[in-house]
């Protein structure tokens, strides 16, 4: 005998599903650093890596991008400014930001991304959010503080800090594109294919800026060092391209319509968390006291913000998802 499920029930499973996707997609991005790092020190530029990266993915994403070419004549725009903002822009102003102030600075600047992405959400879609998504925002940022150390080196630099702005800015791009179309219902643009033609539009950005024809390339034919330990360089280049920018991308992108940007990029925050556990036992990079503690306050405050959903079609404030169309609708199952 079918038992009918609850629009509540469906809910609840569909936003677990984003979470872990959302989980995933900061794991993902989180590792991007442990693996590129050794290839800078093996002599490539960063932005060559970056340029190594984002290409190898669009090539990848290369035959998903022919499938959904009707996307190019339905919405350019969004193409355009995916690839722009949530591929190229975020890479660009980020590195270019590296150059001028310290990492610690860059990183936290950069993930002020949530707060912004809670401002788009209540001054720019006139939407309000409940006081756990902003509580949630404030601890991810402070612990974000705590992870990079932000107190030990800290070097004034307006265009430095404009460019980290700029990535944070970004990045809001890469949160509130993502959502675009999540309740247009059959309409909506196939996230693969946003994702795929990004890429491309981001790597043919990235040329321009990275000059790939300077890099090289005898680099990717031999061995860099990660904590002591050789590893082959394409095999890095292949962890970068396939997992922290392929699945990375792919995982971000549906968790946020599973969820919402705001809660998705509460989560996101994590990705500096990870990157950094990861750097300590990859990298043997240790961490201390503080980036332990401020760890843990950048998961409360990830958790605080994704657990007050309102019910569909309630009054409540917006803070952190909705069901994607296809769990919202009433179901049955065996």
């Amino acid at each position: 005998m079918p038992v009918r499920t609850t629009d509540s029930s469906v809910s609840g499973r569909g936003r677990g599903v984003g979470l872990g996707l959302a989980l995933l997609s900061a794991v993902a991005f989180g590792g991007s650093g442990v693996a590129a790092k050794p290839l800078i020190e093996a002599g490539l530029d960063p932005l060559h890596v970056v340029w190594l990266r984002v290409a190898g993915a669009a090539l990848v994403m290369l035959p998903l991008a022919v499938r959904h070419r009707a996307l190019v004549r339905r919405r350019p725009g969004l193409l355009a400014g995916f690839g722009l903002l949530a591929v190229a822009g975020v890479q660009a102003c980020y590195f270019a930001a590296l150059s001028r102030i310290p990492v610690g600075v860059a990183l936290l600047i950069e993930y002020l991304a949530p707060a912004l992405v809670l401002g788009w959400v209540r001054f720019v879609q006139k939407r309000p959010v409940t006081r756990a998504a902003a509580v949630g925002v404030v601890l991810a940022v402070g612990g974000l503080a705590c992870v990079v150390e932000v107190w030990s080196g800290l070097g004034f630099d307006a265009l430095g800090l404009l460019l980290a702005l700029g990535a944070a800015c970004c990045q809001v791009g890469y949160f509130v594109l993502s959502d675009q179309g999540s309740d247009a219902g059959d309409e909506a643009p196939d996230p693969l294919g946003v994702i795929a033609y990004g890429l491309l539009v981001g790597a043919a950005v990235l040329t321009v800026v990275a000059r790939p024809w300077t890099m090289d390339w005898s680099v990717l034919g031999g061995t860099a060092s990660m904590d002591g330990r050789p590893v082959a360089a394409v095999v890095l280049l292949a962890w970068i391209v396939l997992v922290a920018t392929v699945v990375a991308y792919v995982t971000g992108v549906v968790s946020v319509r599973r969820l919402s940007p705001q809660v998705a990029g509460v989560v996101a925050c994590l990705e500096a968390v990870i990157a950094t556990v990861l750097a300590w036992v990859l990298l043997g990079e240790h961490l201390s006291a503080p980036q332990i503690a401020g760890g843990a306050i950048v998961l409360v405050g990830a958790f605080i913000a994704q657990s007050s959903t309102p019910s569909k079609g309630s009054g409540q404030p917006v803070a952190s998802g909705r069901p994607e169309r296809e769990l919202s609708r009433r179901g049955t199952s065996a």
